[in-house]
């Protein structure tokens, strides 16, 4: 990430009539030039300035992607605004269900009428849905008005992309199977001032036999833990007092580094870092959570009091199945490590209900561990085929009313719980990082605890940002409302 001052210092210094580099980053400051003064020039012939919309869908990852693609539009010249009817679309894509792949492709048929009516207008398609081969077929015979298709692996070529669409006239494609290439130091437009996602690696190892994210985000591959430490500085510097590390699988970092390193190590590192107020991190895998990490949590006076622990399933015969590496009893034995050591952590986590197999015994199994855990909350989802997985093609998969009925009693036991996990707070002060101001009532600021749950109160936007102390007067669910002390 480079604050905009070096980085114009940096563009001032390219010349584009020499070959572009071929060494990262500085290929792409080249090419941030090069599409800098091909949006000048289209601009000038509109008589406007050039205007772009990034959608994400999907996770925090692919919102810290998309991160990173407004931060070049903004260099490069484009101007955001706030619909889709801009000269330059970006769709970043998600595609761990299929109904996801759908919504795109409903969108597309949109914004095809919107171009017919300005030619000029560019439409790319990002992220993980673009990884599978069938869906960049289906794009090439069906959709062939889109000007841009590109993968996870490849979103630090943005701007050499960018300048290859603006110059051609036919659909540019560039999918990459797999990378082990890491690029700092490109530009990123964060969405909140105060706060901000950071990648610590991308990919993953794991292979859950539901899961399409391996074949679409590609192998483990860690940062090295200087860049991240630099990255988390900068942003400090510029005013953001929360960071939230990101990985599909956080406990596994540093495995794959030249010199080896522990995600507890790399958290006690960040924890140094002045300035810095709250660490948040997602997601853990319970194969890969560690006693030491554990203990750093325990330790810790920035690491937030939160832990997203994914369940999946309280069935050892089907978590073997899903290939999770875990069975009920280290997943029970490792929470109550968890609670012993920090007994105000708030933990949450996935469940899938339905999984092909799943018998009334499994699903019972499942009950017991929520309620034996007592999860402050609780992600519940109705198991779905996902194609190019293992579980897709399985045998016994789950008749819809079955899985239903098993979903609905499943949530009522959660959200019971879940009430009086998060109730246990009430008159308490609590310290709360203000967000925005509340968007049904203006009087009021919402903010987040360390628990990660929200609390609304009276306030006013001089507030956005800051750390206050609140009394949380009363719970209502899965927030609070409180009063602001001193």
């Amino acid at each position: 990430m480079l604050k905009n001052k070096e980085l114009e210092e940096i563009l001032e210094k390219i010349d584009l009539n020499e070959a572009p580099p071929a060494e990262e980053p500085m290929r792409q400051y080249y090419f941030m030039k090069k599409a800098q003064m091909l949006v000048k020039q289209k601009s000038e012939e509109l008589g406007r300035p050039l205007t772009y919309h990034v959608t994400t869908f999907g996770c925090q990852m692919n919102a810290r992607d998309s991160e990173k693609l407004v931060g070049i539009l903004d260099e490069v010249g484009y101007t955001e605004v706030e619909d889709e009817n801009a000269d330059f679309v970006i769709y970043n894509t998600c595609t761990v269900r299929e109904n996801a792949n759908q919504r795109v492709y409903g969108r597309l048929g949109y914004l095809h009428s919107i171009k017919k009516k300005k030619p000029h207008m560019m439409i790319a398609l990002c992220g993980c849905m673009m990884q599978e081969a069938q869906v960049v077929e289906k794009l090439k015979k069906s959709y062939s008005f889109v000007n841009l298709i590109f993968g996870t692996h490849n979103i630090y070529k943005f701007s050499e992309l960018i300048v290859t669409a603006l110059e051609s006239d036919r659909m540019v494609i560039d999918i990459w199977k797999d990378t082990d290439k890491i690029v700092e130091d490109l530009p990123s437009e964060r969405k909140y001032a105060f706060k901000s996602g950071v990648n610590i690696m991308f990919g993953c190892n794991n292979f859950c036999s539901y899961c399409i994210v391996p074949y679409v985000r590609g192998r483990e591959r860690s940062r090295n833990l200087k860049d991240i430490v630099r990255e988390i500085e900068k942003l400090v510097e510029d005013g953001v007092k929360e960071v939230m590390l990101l990985g599909q699988n956080v406990n596994s970092y540093g495995k794959n580094l030249e010199e080896p390193v522990t995600f507890a190590q790399l958290l006690k590192e960040i924890e140094k870092i002045e300035g810095l107020e709250r660490i948040r991190f997602m997601t853990s895998h319970p194969k890969d959570l560690s006693d030491e990490l554990i203990e750093v949590m325990k330790d810790s006076k920035k690491i937030c009091r939160h832990l997203h622990l994914p369940l999946q399933s309280g069935s050892s015969r089907i978590l073997k199945i899903m290939n999770r590496h875990y069975d009920k009893e280290r997943y029970l034995t490792l929470v109550k490590k968890i609670k012993t050591a920090m007994p105000d952590i708030s933990l949450t986590t996935d469940i899938i209900v339905g999984f092909p197999g799943e018998t009334e015994e499994d699903f019972l199994e499942t009950m017991d561990v929520v309620k034996k855990v007592r999860f402050d909350s609780a992600f519940t989802f109705l198991y779905s085929k996902r194609t190019g997985t293992p579980a897709a093609v399985m045998e016994n998969q789950i008749s819809e009313d079955v899985m239903k009925d098993r979903f609905d009693r499943l949530l009522e036991e959660v959200q019971t719980i879940g009430r009086e996990m998060s109730s246990r707070d009430t008159g308490s002060v609590q310290e709360v990082l203000v967000e925005e101001v509340n968007e049904h009532d203006p009087s009021l600021v919402t903010g987040r605890m360390s628990n990660n749950l929200l609390v609304h109160f009276p306030g006013d936007a001089s507030l956005i940002g800051n750390i206050v102390s609140v009394h949380l007067d009363e719970c209502r669910g899965f927030y609070y409302m409180g009063t602001k002390v001193g």
